[in-house]
């Protein structure tokens, strides 16, 4: 693990002590200011310093590993989106509000259409490696993984690739989808349906 790697991994601590001085901040001066510092925190921080992140190490598709000197700059954007797969609730909230969830992937960089309805229980690993047409449904307790790791002669194997689902599809209840399942459109997945690495769904 790099120098860089092991400093990254502080930037969920440090959303939550952000967080914690704004909720301090907020009980004792409320106010609209104090407000937007405690938003701030939970969600415009981790967007932006992602956005500057993937500019200055963008994300490949492909096979990487994790061990060694060279930088792996998925495992980054995963320490900077950990703290909502850690508390999910989060973004469970976001997901009651219609269209807002589909905005929030926006801005980390994922493709999402028009009309797409998202179950509050739902678990996506990397949210700016993801493309989703219109009128989706997704349902109850989905996970959508753009990445697998996988132990490989004393190293870690990672492998990333998006994961696309097209125009009316419904996607069944406790589904999971690996890095690169394409899904083509007016497909149903029933539920508790595995699709695995890179499969196909016409």
């Amino acid at each position: 693990m790099t120098q860089l790697s092991k400093i990254i991994l502080f930037f969920p601590a440090i959303v939550l002590l952000l967080t914690g001085g704004s909720l301090t901040y907020f009980a004792h001066s409320p106010s609209l200011l104090s407000a937007l510092a405690v938003l701030f925190s939970l969600y415009g921080l981790p967007v932006l310093v992602y956005r500057l992140y993937q500019w200055r190490y963008p994300l490949p598709e492909g096979i990487s590993y994790l061990r060694g000197k060279k930088y792996s700059s998925w495992w980054g954007s995963h320490q900077i989106q950990v703290i909502y797969i850690a508390i999910p609730a989060l973004e469970a909230v976001l997901r009651l509000i219609p269209g807002v969830f589909s905005g929030w992937l926006r801005l980390w960089g994922a493709k999402v259409g028009r009309n797409v309805y998202w179950t509050p229980g739902l678990e996506i690993a990397d949210r700016g490696l993801l493309e989703i047409g219109d009128r989706v449904v997704i349902g109850h307790r989905v996970g959508i993984y753009s990445h697998i790791i996988k132990p490989r002669k004393q190293d870690l194997m990672l492998y990333v690739k998006k994961v696309k689902i097209g125009n009316d599809v419904f996607v069944g209840a406790g589904s999971h989808f690996a890095p690169g399942v394409v899904i083509e459109d007016g497909v149903y997945i029933p539920v508790a349906t595995n699709l695995y690495l890179n499969q196909k769904v016409k």
